[in-house]
Protein backbone atom coordinates (compact mmCIF):
# COMPACT_ATOMS: atom_id res chain seq x y z
CA UNK A 1 0.00 0.00 0.00
CA UNK A 2 1.48 3.34 -1.03
CA UNK A 3 0.05 5.30 1.91
CA UNK A 4 1.49 2.87 4.45
CA UNK A 5 4.89 2.99 2.76
CA UNK A 6 4.80 6.77 2.63
CA UNK A 7 3.64 6.99 6.25
CA UNK A 8 6.29 4.59 7.41
CA UNK A 9 8.92 6.54 5.51
CA UNK A 10 7.79 9.72 7.22
CA UNK A 11 7.96 8.01 10.62
CA UNK A 12 11.45 6.63 10.10
CA UNK A 13 13.80 7.94 12.76
CA UNK A 14 17.35 9.07 12.11
CA UNK A 15 18.55 5.70 13.42
CA UNK A 16 16.68 3.98 10.58
CA UNK A 17 14.12 2.30 12.81
CA UNK A 18 10.68 2.53 11.26
CA UNK A 19 8.00 3.50 13.72
CA UNK A 20 4.73 1.86 12.93
CA UNK A 21 2.97 4.34 15.18
CA UNK A 22 0.56 5.60 12.56
CA UNK A 23 -0.64 2.15 11.62
CA UNK A 24 -1.50 1.37 15.28
CA UNK A 25 -3.05 4.75 15.98
CA UNK A 26 -6.75 4.98 16.81
CA UNK A 27 -6.75 8.30 14.97
CA UNK A 28 -5.61 6.51 11.81
CA UNK A 29 -8.41 3.96 12.16
CA UNK A 30 -10.93 6.76 12.63
CA UNK A 31 -9.60 8.41 9.49
CA UNK A 32 -10.02 5.17 7.53
CA UNK A 33 -13.56 4.66 8.83
CA UNK A 34 -14.49 8.25 7.98
CA UNK A 35 -12.98 7.93 4.52
CA UNK A 36 -15.01 4.77 3.93
CA UNK A 37 -18.22 6.59 4.89
CA UNK A 38 -17.41 9.43 2.50
CA UNK A 39 -16.78 6.95 -0.31
CA UNK A 40 -20.15 5.29 0.39
CA UNK A 41 -21.80 8.69 0.38
CA UNK A 42 -20.08 9.55 -2.91
CA UNK A 43 -21.37 6.35 -4.48
CA UNK A 44 -24.95 6.86 -3.25
CA UNK A 45 -25.12 10.51 -4.28
CA UNK A 46 -23.49 9.78 -7.64
CA UNK A 47 -26.10 7.09 -8.30
CA UNK A 48 -28.87 9.57 -7.46
CA UNK A 49 -27.37 12.25 -9.69
CA UNK A 50 -26.64 9.88 -12.55
CA UNK A 51 -22.98 10.92 -12.73
CA UNK A 52 -19.87 10.92 -10.56
CA UNK A 53 -20.21 13.85 -8.18
CA UNK A 54 -16.51 13.75 -7.31
CA UNK A 55 -14.60 13.39 -4.06
CA UNK A 56 -14.65 17.06 -3.04
CA UNK A 57 -18.41 17.48 -3.38
CA UNK A 58 -19.05 14.19 -1.56
CA UNK A 59 -16.59 15.14 1.18
CA UNK A 60 -18.12 18.57 1.80
CA UNK A 61 -21.68 17.24 1.62
CA UNK A 62 -20.97 14.38 4.03
CA UNK A 63 -19.03 16.59 6.44
CA UNK A 64 -21.79 19.19 6.64
CA UNK A 65 -24.74 16.78 6.76
CA UNK A 66 -23.63 13.57 8.43
CA UNK A 67 -20.27 13.76 10.19
CA UNK A 68 -21.47 15.01 13.58
CA UNK A 69 -24.09 12.27 13.96
CA UNK A 70 -21.67 9.65 12.62
CA UNK A 71 -19.07 10.60 15.21
CA UNK A 72 -21.63 10.40 18.03
CA UNK A 73 -22.60 6.92 16.80
CA UNK A 74 -18.95 5.86 16.65
CA UNK A 75 -18.36 7.06 20.22
CA UNK A 76 -21.44 5.20 21.46
CA UNK A 77 -20.38 2.05 19.65
CA UNK A 78 -16.87 2.36 21.11
CA UNK A 79 -18.26 2.84 24.62
CA UNK A 80 -20.51 -0.19 24.19
CA UNK A 81 -17.59 -2.32 23.00
CA UNK A 82 -15.53 -1.17 25.99
CA UNK A 83 -18.33 -2.21 28.35
CA UNK A 84 -18.41 -5.63 26.71
CA UNK A 85 -14.64 -5.93 26.99
CA UNK A 86 -14.04 -5.91 23.23
CA UNK A 87 -12.45 -2.49 22.88
CA UNK A 88 -8.79 -3.15 23.48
Amino acid sequence: MVAATYSEARLTSSSGVTGNVLMRSSLYYEFLAEREEILKHKWIESEKAGYDIGWERAFIDWMTKYRADWRVSRRRLGALENLRGNGR
